[in-house]
């Protein structure tokens, strides 16, 4: 791996889940980060986890010198003020903000009459269920997408310097204009949220005995479901025409689906229904084959090897570790439960040349394999 260039003297405005991962992440790279937040708890946290030093809240940074960069990590409806105070503090600074929107953002600092030229809006794609200070990591960003959104009046130097903090974060960056950033996450991110908490509504009121049977598939449809609601009504009202549009499109074919189920449902043979079914799932199949692959390569076809593992300590560590033996890489996994069962099935996907010379080590090695 090439050097991670030095971070420039970083101000990191917000110290949750994003502002402290990025202090870990630039303290550890050899950077100079300090760290400010309306409450001195949250930036005392911060800065006793390694993230930086703390500066007085909600003033100017106190450290003997100005930062180079100043990143505004503050919840999405209060992004904008904070960005637009930024600037007028730190006159020398270059300012970026992290949120998921930023179209809303740019409106406000027009309206303020902000100095655009020093600043350029940017947001790392990367996140975890839990948040706060205490759920930072260093690695957070690492091989993840940090898209850049810099605007017309953006300095190629101010483009420059956050492209340098995103990538000694680890990040791996993307440019694109802030309309085309928020019609983009409305489609991968805030859309599939919404539809992830719609599904998991359905469970609230189900009968133990039914929401008993839920398998994988309903695991990996819902797992997003448990995020904040508060923080995810900021985002969606910040991007909500996008949102909305996309929703619309979805609303579309989801009402052709029902169309064709009512139809269904009285004729057991109407024409054109099960083609609606089909296409729709076809649809998904071709969509679901544009996500990337490992490392942001084209998608690949893995091949699926289904093993039995006993629900005990250290059978999960064994199976990894006949895996390396044989000298096969693991592309993906997974790890399901039977119902009532003391056992697990643990999917293992690989390459398709890798698959049957795993499958004959690991029944060699005792190994109970499924399908």
């Amino acid at each position: 791996m090439s050097e991670a260039p030095v971070p420039p003297r970083v101000h990191v405005v917000g110290t949750g889940l994003i502002g402290t991962s990025l202090g870990l992440a630039l303290t550890r790279a050899g950077g100079s980060v300090t760290l400010e937040d309306i409450s001195t708890t949250n930036a005392a946290l911060a800065r006793d986890l390694g993230a930086g030093e703390t500066t007085s809240p909600l003033g100017g940074t106190q450290a003997a010198e100005q930062p180079e960069l100043v990143v505004v990590a503050t919840p999405p409806d209060s992004t904008a003020a904070c960005v637009a105070s930024a600037l007028e503090r730190f006159p020398d600074a270059v300012v970026t903000d992290v949120a998921s929107v930023k179209v809303a953002v740019i409106d406000v600092l027009r309206e303020r009459g902000a100095d655009l030229t020093r600043f350029c809006g940017s947001h790392p794609m990367a996140g975890r269920e839990r948040s706060g200070a205490v759920a930072g990591r260093h690695d957070l960003f690492h091989g993840r997408a940090w898209v850049l959104t810099p605007t017309s009046e953006t300095s190629p130097a101010a483009v420059e310097l956050v492209r340098t903090v995103a990538t000694s974060a680890g990040a791996a960056i993307v440019t694109l204009d802030p309309a085309d950033h928020d019609a983009a996450v409305a489609s991968v991110s805030h859309v599939p949220q919404l539809v992830a908490s719609l599904v998991a509504a359905r469970l609230e009121h189900l009968a133990d005995s039914s929401v008993a049977l839920a398998g994988q598939g309903l695991r990996d449809v819902t797992r997003i479901a448990a995020s904040d609601p508060h923080l995810w009504t900021q985002i969606l009202s910040g991007n909500a025409h996008a949102v909305r549009d996309v929703l619309a499109s979805l609303a579309s074919d989801l009402d052709g689906v029902i169309r064709a189920l009512d139809a269904l449902g009285s004729d057991a043979d109407a024409p054109g229904a099960r083609g609606t079914l089909a296409r729709a799932i076809a649809a998904g199949n071709a969509g679901h084959a544009r996500i990337p692959g490992k490392h942001g390569a084209a998608p690949t076809a893995y091949t699926t090897v289904r093993v039995l593992i006993p629900d005990e300590p250290g059978q999960l560590g064994r199976l990894f570790a006949d895996v390396g033996e044989i000298g096969t890489n693991i592309e993906e996994f997974h790890l399901d439960h039977g119902l009532g069962q003391a056992f697990g099935l643990a999917e293992v996907d690989v390459v398709p040349g890798a698959a049957a010379s795993l499958s004959e080590g690991l029944e060699q090695r005792g190994w109970r394999l499924h399908g």
